[in-house]
């Protein structure tokens, strides 16, 4: 029921559930592009990753590769996705927050 005890209109409710969609998608789509960086180890590791959060390249300083000691390199790798990562959700969050808000807080499938 509608405030005023009319009924909804389902046609104009139809439109805003397909608008809400293709915008949706849209900004998904724009995420997918959109590449993302973090860093570790004072920018020896830098980690690209999409706003979607698919690992897109990872930059290794030579200073940051020691042959005996290869667990420091692999920290600093996991460091560098893991903060670009979570620049992507940032980002994830500021794309598809407002549109997914009147949905009662987030989408199934969606980390927010």
């Amino acid at each position: 029921m509608m405030p005023g005890g009319g009924q909804p209109n389902m046609q104009q409710l139809l439109q805003q559930a397909q608008k809400m969609q293709q915008d949706l998608a849209a900004a998904q789509e724009e995420l997918a592009r959109t590449p993302v960086e973090g860093t570790a180890g004072g920018g020896l590791v830098k980690a690209t990753v999409t706003g979607a959060g698919e690992l897109q390249g990872l930059v290794i300083g030579p200073k940051a590769v020691d042959p005996e000691d290869t667990e420091t390199l692999a920290d600093l790798v996991v460091a560098a996705v893991r903060d670009a990562n979570a620049a992507a959700q940032q980002l994830q969050q500021q794309k598809l927050g407002p549109l997914t808000a009147g949905l009662g807080g987030g989408l199934p499938g969606l980390p927010f």
